[in-house]
């Protein structure tokens, strides 16, 4: 394996350096895009007259669409083109939202979801792989770690703006919205429609990749051979004894942080003023995305405080991260349980560029996009197994008890790493 140099963003060629800010542009668009809804969109179920059951089961279809449909288009993407598949997922959002926006109903709302998952796994292993490989035809043998922080960076400040514009349009211009037979919430979606339209032509016309056949015997062959890349794929995580150690960290890296990243609202409200709780829990939801921003950015310093061993840093992080998930557990006043938060979100920006830098290590383009799929798919459901089992425990004891036992789960992940360091610098020798 050939050693990879340092990261310097001044040092790289023209091309790389456009390549970064070309990608973290569109990141930025497209999270700014599903940002808009993040913060409204429990509001907006309420709204149209849905209790907690059914938002439930709306999200849960949302996951099974994911789960079902995430590896075969991984492949897919690998056979027909990266950028054609993600002008598909587009497409599934934009007719997610319109559905959204045209109904009160239930099943169409359902249908709304499943259009989601249905762009969601479209999404997953599509541009990531085009950026990683673009980078480095044009910036060979340099370390692409600080590259996809600067990425995530990106990512994540889309997610963040988008969730506080998405907070404050209801306000702004709900009247307008209700007088012409709207929802007040209608305007964040209408907004959340407007810019992804922006990223369908962002990415026509600024994401330049190879064309590969776009006929319809190149898309039949396209599926007919998504089995053999899976069934590759699988094969290639299982005999990889790095591949499998680290799938196997980060599904129980999910199975401890899913649970607290879904529940904590719940947790959070009881301690704030009815007058302003919504706010304050609105305002926390984009610090969320702020802090992992942030922890995105810290991650090469970080790494380097580890000379780039990124399975150590990954172990360091995720340990740091159950020492603070039971001292978030324990708090019972909204400033300490904010600050603890914050420094767990930054925590999880610091983690997720270790863990894709691994990954990209360990496998060759032809499969790129199937194994981030894999990976997407593994965490999914490393994260509703964590749901079922720190739910069981929240509702029979409480949700710190929960949190607690959660942390656990990244005490497991530590370990794994441990092992996975040993195998990668095995590997080096």
């Amino acid at each position: 394996m050939a050693t990879e140099t340092d990261f310097s963003f001044a040092a790289l060629t023209g091309p790389a350096r456009r390549h970064i800010r070309v990608f973290q542009v569109h990141q930025f668009l497209d999270r700014f895009a599903m940002g808009l809804t993040v913060a409204v969109v429990a509001l907006a179920l309420s709204d149209r007259g849905m209790d907690l059951f059914q938002i439930s089961l709306l999200f849960g279809v949302y996951s099974l669409t994911t789960m079902a449909m995430e590896l075969p288009f991984g492949g897919l993407a690998d056979n027909v083109g990266r950028k054609p598949v993600f002008l598909a997922a587009v497409v599934a959002s934009l007719v997610s939202l319109a559905l959204f926006l045209s109904t009160r109903d239930f099943y169409v709302l359902a249908l709304s979801f499943a259009f989601i998952g249905f762009g969601r796994a479209l999404r997953s292993g599509t541009l990531d792989a085009w950026f990683v490989e673009t980078f480095r035809a044009a910036a060979p043998n340099v370390d692409v770690q600080p590259a996809l922080a600067k990425a995530q960076w990106a990512n994540a400040m889309g997610l963040a703006v988008g969730a506080v514009l998405g907070g404050v349009l209801p306000d702004l211009f709900g009247p307008v919205a209700e007088s012409l037979g709207f929802s007040v919430y209608d305007v964040s979606y209408a907004a959340s429609f407007a810019v992804m339209l922006g990223v369908f032509t962002y990415t026509l016309l600024v994401i330049m990749e190879d064309p590969r056949p776009l006929n319809p015997q190149a898309l039949k062959q396209g599926f007919a051979t998504v089995p053999q890349v899976i069934g590759d794929a699988g094969r290639l995580a299982l005999r990889h004894p790095a591949l499998s150690v680290l799938l196997a960290a980060l599904a129980f890296f999910l199975m401890a942080t899913n649970p607290v990243e879904v529940i904590w609202p719940t947790h959070a409200k009881p301690m704030l003023e009815e007058g302003y709780a919504n706010t304050v829990i609105g305002v926390l939801t984009a610090t969320y995305f702020f802090s992992i921003a942030f922890g995105a950015s810290l991650s090469p310093y970080i790494s380097r405080i580890f000379r780039r061993r990124h399975a150590i840093t990954l172990a360091a992080a995720f340990a740091c991260m159950a020492g603070v998930q039971v001292a978030f557990a324990l708090q019972d006043g909204i400033a300490g349980f904010a600050t603890v938060f914050i420094l767990y979100s930054v925590l999880l920006g610091v983690s997720e560029t270790p863990a894709s830098s691994i990954l990209h290590r360990c496998v060759e383009d032809r499969q790129r996009s199937t194994m981030l799929s894999l990976r997407s798919l593994i965490q999914q459901l490393g994260a509703a197994l964590g749901l079922v089992l720190v739910g069981a425990v929240a509702e029979a004891y409480s949700t710190p008890a929960a949190w607690i036992v959660g942390a656990a789960f990244l005490v497991v992940a530590v370990i794994l790493l441990g092992i996975l360091a040993k195998r990668l610098a095995a590997e080096i020798e």
